[in-house]
């Protein structure tokens, strides 16, 4: 059983609290979800002659530009903004234009990544732009991913990795003996889960961006404005003093134009729906699910 990281009724309440102002701050979000939306032209190449995807889903859409890109993209798809925040997707509707009657726009759907309300082998492609990173059972919610998607259908995803923020964690650890920056699984962790969900053909990559701040209060904003807000079990449950504050702030490792480096880690997946039957590796035994129709029945 893996032990639970985080506050996941913290993790709604930051991303709802987020919602009104998210897409002031979020430019590398929107960075992150441009690069990872580039594998999708893989689906629109002539030469392959894919039929285009009926069902999408968006797992973590936010504000849902990724949702509406994708329906520009495939008009006559049924797009599904999933999020679990519902201000988010309030935020969804309006960037999208609005849902109105029998028009094509993204769905919206509130509901966690780790429980899926999709049929299983309805998904053609589950697109996921830094979401992840706040799911402590990586295997568990690869196998919903697997277990919603199409044999054949393609999964994009993106997290952050360990080196996200290590210089704020640094900072605080010398001023704190809490956690104030959260935990996130390193690309092992996320091929190894990948590996052990059975998906067909995981690719893996990695970028590394450098953010820079005037002070650390200006960084401490822009994470409320994103939403991006400890939310790990053991975090302190009331408001960083002052002392503390200023320790962590002499402390954080500075650049030599006086400003403070901020790194963001983020890891990319790209894989493939596994033919039905394929193992999926639980407690490293490799469990084997038959549909029911595929099995011979004798009469007597």
């Amino acid at each position: 059983m893996t032990d639970i990281l985080f506050d996941h009724r913290q993790v709604r309440r930051s991303f709802s609290r987020a919602a009104r102002h998210y897409d002031a701050a979020a430019a590398l979000q929107r960075e992150v979800s441009s690069r990872l939306m580039e594998s999708l032209d893989y689906l629109d190449d002539p030469a392959r002659a894919l039929p285009p995807p009926q069902v999408v889903v968006d797992v973590g859409a936010g504000p849902g530009h990724a949702s509406a890109a994708m329906q520009k993209r495939w008009p006559k798809a049924q797009v599904v903004a999933l999020d679990l925040a519902l201000p988010m997707l309030q935020a969804t509707r309006a960037n999208a234009g609005g849902w109105r009657p029998f028009a094509h726009r993204p769905h919206p759907v509130c509901a966690d990544a780790r429980a899926l309300p999709l049929r299983e082998g309805s998904v053609d492609v589950l697109f996921s732009n830094l979401c992840l990173q706040w799911v402590e059972d990586l295997p568990a919610v690869f196998a919903g991913f697997r277990r919603v998607l199409k044999p054949g259908g393609l999964m994009l995803v993106s997290t952050f990795g360990p080196d996200t923020l290590h210089e704020l964690r640094s900072a605080f650890a010398q001023a704190d003996d809490a956690p104030h920056v959260s935990l996130f699984p390193a690309i092992g962790q996320f091929g190894d889960a990948l590996v052990a969900a059975g998906f067909k053909d995981p690719v893996l990559d990695r970028d590394e961006f450098v953010l820079h701040h005037d002070d650390l209060g200006g960084l401490m904003r822009e994470l409320r404005t994103l939403g991006a807000t400890n939310a790990m079990v053991q975090r302190r449950r009331h408001l960083t003093g002052r002392s503390r504050f200023a320790r962590a702030d002499a402390a954080y490792e500075r650049a030599p134009d006086g400003r403070l480096p901020a790194t963001w880690e983020v890891i990319y997946a790209q894989a493939w729906g596994p033919p039905p039957g394929a193992p999926i590796r639980t407690g490293g035994i490799d469990e084997v699910r038959v549909p029911v129709s595929s099995i011979p029945v004798r009469r007597r």
